[in-house]
């Protein structure tokens, strides 16, 4: 999730309730972050003050990092650069409709998942 230049009330308390479900809230947070988040969302529409803003999306972004998946994680940072080695090795062996396998989701996702389970 990609964050505007303004937080709002809404994206504020959307990225809380995914946290609270993932169970992440308490364990990644500190109270401090935590009351800041819950204030902003009892009193602030949306947050004008940039010094409030910095502070959310340092928080967002410690959340957005702890409720992500591991398979999604894995696909980021191993299965986008996998697909590419092998769609690269795949056309240097004549085979063109390789070209298209590094942005394929389903094949980074095999790729990911694939390592996943390789991983001891």
């Amino acid at each position: 999730m990609m964050w505007s230049d303004r937080v709002s009330r809404v994206d504020v308390a959307k990225m809380k309730a995914l946290a609270v479900r993932r169970g992440v809230w308490f364990r990644v947070l500190t109270r401090t972050e935590r009351a800041c988040v819950d204030l902003t969302i009892r009193v602030v529409d949306e947050v004008r003050s940039r010094v409030l803003s910095n502070v959310l999306y340092s928080v967002l972004r410690k959340l957005e990092g702890a409720v992500e998946s591991r398979v999604a994680r894995l696909m980021r940072e191993v299965g986008v650069k996998a697909a590419g080695n092998l769609s690269l090795v795949a056309q240097s062996w004549g085979n063109k409709s390789a070209a298209c396998w590094a942005e394929d989701v389903g094949f980074v996702r095999f790729l990911a998942v694939l390592h996943l389970n390789s991983s001891p």
